[in-house]
């Protein structure tokens, strides 16, 4: 079948043929001519099988007809990340180059002003992120009550990232009689919830099982130790070997762990950029189009890179940490063998990630088998110029340094192994506490009488430092 046949308008055609797609991916196929019916469709489909399409190019067509009011959006697309949220204003900037539509883009990291001003000139398409856009409406700068087709998109993450609460009062917001579009890729009980709760009789649109491998992307593992250092060592090792990599995404759980990488990478002479949730806006954006580019062909990311970036020649996708959630290992792995090509996903698995693993096994339904001709890292040491610091006030085993002079031999006794020091330095006496004279400190020379200054103050006794 080709996009002629799904009851898209002439000017979508002509902008989807500009791109060169000929044929439309199996949720595209099937969810067009229901969004174009005015139904309410639930899609689920895991990434990378081209499900922002599925909902922008009969949303183009619908939006053919009528005109939008200021602070009246006719449309609403709901994203849950920031980076999300920008690439499907690129799909409409691409898709809709030859009509005249206001498309808005409301995100955390841009001032509200600028938004204020777009919202004021009237919008068919509006991008948000939930927070943002609650935000605008709290403030009365946005009225959701023309909404006309609403579209919650990767509704799994959004659960994931505590969104639901919000999700709810939004739907409440926007008119009873709108059209939803909702798509996830993974059913869990709470969107379920959702979907019978604010969904009318809906289509289901599925292309592939919940939480499921795409086929074209070749799976392993490599085994480390539990040190730290002996991943950072085996990435390093398969970064280097790997076959055909043209560029790759490697992702860690925790932001200061893709922190703590990226300078490790950086220091050992690989090109990297970094993404994580604390970056600003600007910085994220930058970050993914030198990747994009190919300026940096590796990006150390945290899972906010997982879901839904359409990064469509990505070769390789490493898991430098096991993800806590199965459902996160498929998102990982679905940045690679998209569009119909082939990719490669390698994890780096540790002891303490074996439960992780056997859950993401059992989710998948297949074992992932160990990566042939797979590198080896020394466990015994670290490389001297990977090693991580030591924490100030820590000695580089983990204990809490000595203090200068202190011993471990029993209190009044001298250590048998440490020679005895014959220099004749006068030793500060002790201090004296309140009330009682001062303790007298006996002479290295133990042949001469000890002299008395049992009569002379604490003050003459201290040493003096001799200037220059």
């Amino acid at each position: 079948m080709s996009f002629s046949n799904l009851g898209l308008s002439d000017k979508v055609l002509a902008a989807v043929a500009a791109t060169g797609y000929t044929t439309p991916t199996p949720i595209q196929e099937q969810a067009i001519p229901h969004v174009l019916a005015r139904r309410d469709v639930l899609g689920i489909a895991q990434t990378g099988t081209g499900k922002t399409a599925a909902f922008v190019l009969p949303m183009l067509t619908l939006l053919e007809k009528g005109r939008a009011r200021a602070l009246m959006p006719r449309t609403l697309i709901l994203e849950p990340t920031r980076e999300l949220a920008a690439q499907v204003k690129e799909n409409f900037d691409k898709y809709g180059a030859g009509q005249k539509l206001n498309v808005a883009l409301l995100i955390g990291g841009v001032s509200f002003g600028d938004q204020d001003m777009k919202l004021s000139r009237g919008v068919d398409v509006l991008i948000a992120t939930p927070g943002r856009l609650l935000d605008h409406t709290e403030r009365g700068k946005l009225l959701l009550t023309g909404v006309e087709l609403l579209v919650i998109d990767e509704a799994d993450r959004m659960l994931d990232m505590g969104f639901i609460p919000d999700i709810e009062r939004i739907c409440k917001l926007v008119p009873f009689t709108r059209q939803t579009l909702f798509f996830t890729a993974t059913m869990p009980p709470e969107i379920r919830r959702i979907t019978e709760t604010f969904l009318h009789n809906p289509v289901k649109v599925e292309v592939s099982k919940p939480a499921t491998a795409a086929v074209t992307v070749t799976q392993s593992q490599v085994s480390v130790g539990r040190e730290a250092h002996e991943k950072r060592d085996m990435l390093r090792q398969l970064l280097r070997n790997a076959k055909d990599l043209k560029n790759a995404i490697i992702f860690c759980n925790r932001k200061r762990d893709v922190a703590i990488l990226y300078k490790s990478l950086q220091k050992h002479g690989f090109s990297v950029c970094a993404l994580h949730g604390d970056m600003d806006q600007s910085a994220r954006m930058a970050a993914l189009d030198q990747f994009r580019k190919g300026e940096l062909p590796l990006l150390v990311a945290s899972d906010v890179a997982a879901r839904g970036l359409d990064i469509p020649e990505v070769s390789h996708v490493f898991n430098f940490d096991v993800p806590h959630h199965p459902d996160d290992y498929v998102h990982r792995i679905g940045r690679t063998g998209r569009a119909g090509r082939l990719g490669s996903a390698v994890s780096i698995v540790s002891p303490a990630d074996q439960k992780s693993l056997l859950a993401i096994e059992k989710l998948i339904g297949q074992p992932i088998a160990p990566l042939e001709g797979a590198p080896v890292v020394n466990t015994d040491t670290a490389s001297a110029d990977d090693a991580p610091a030591p924490r100030a006030g820590r000695a580089s085993d983990g204990r809490k340094p000595r203090r200068e002079g202190s011993q471990r031999s029993p209190r009044g006794s001298r250590s048998k192994s440490r020679k005895p020091d014959t220099t004749e330095i006068a030793a500060p006496p002790q201090t004296p506490s309140f009330g009682r004279a001062p303790i007298p400190v006996a002479p290295r020379d133990h042949h001469a009488e000890p002299a008395d200054h049992s009569h002379l103050p604490a003050f003459l006794l201290r040493p003096i430092r001799a200037r220059g």
